[in-house]
């Protein structure tokens, strides 16, 4: 059950009257993936927006509503967390908890025991508390 539900239907609301930022040449060449990279050759079409029918630039009047940002998909907001001590900082009702891509299997059991006794929602755990691999 998500929360912030009106949040996050107005980012969607938002996000629907943006273009599609794809990559440009995406569309011509296999080899590149879609995902966004910006134009930066000195005469590139697109950068320079000389010809009509190409894609929009990403600029910051396309950004999402300041009350939604910094949200996960549900809901909750994305805390990176490293030790025990930064779970004592968050609300486990509104905040959700994401492992440093530091931490050992054995810490991130430790917080995980503790984020799940919280009632903490955990985005990438990774490892189970009966200590298995999973």
């Amino acid at each position: 059950m998500p929360i912030n539900k009106e949040k996050l239907a107005k980012r969607q609301e938002v996000k629907e009257h943006n273009p599609d930022f794809i990559r440009p040449e995406s569309w011509r060449y296999v080899r590149l993936e879609t995902n966004w990279r910006k134009p930066k050759g000195i005469d590139h079409h697109q950068r320079k927006q000389k010809s009509r029918g190409r894609p929009g630039l990403v600029k910051v009047g396309y950004g999402g509503p300041k009350e939604a940002r910094g949200l996960h998909p549900s809901g909750y907001t994305d805390n990176l967390v490293y030790t025990i001590n930064d779970l004592e900082k968050l609300n486990p009702k509104t905040d959700g908890v994401r492992f440093g891509h530091g931490v050992g299997t054995r810490k991130r059991k430790e917080i995980i025991v503790k984020a799940m006794e919280s009632k903490f929602k955990v985005f990438n755990a990774r490892v189970s508390v009966s200590g298995s691999k999973s």
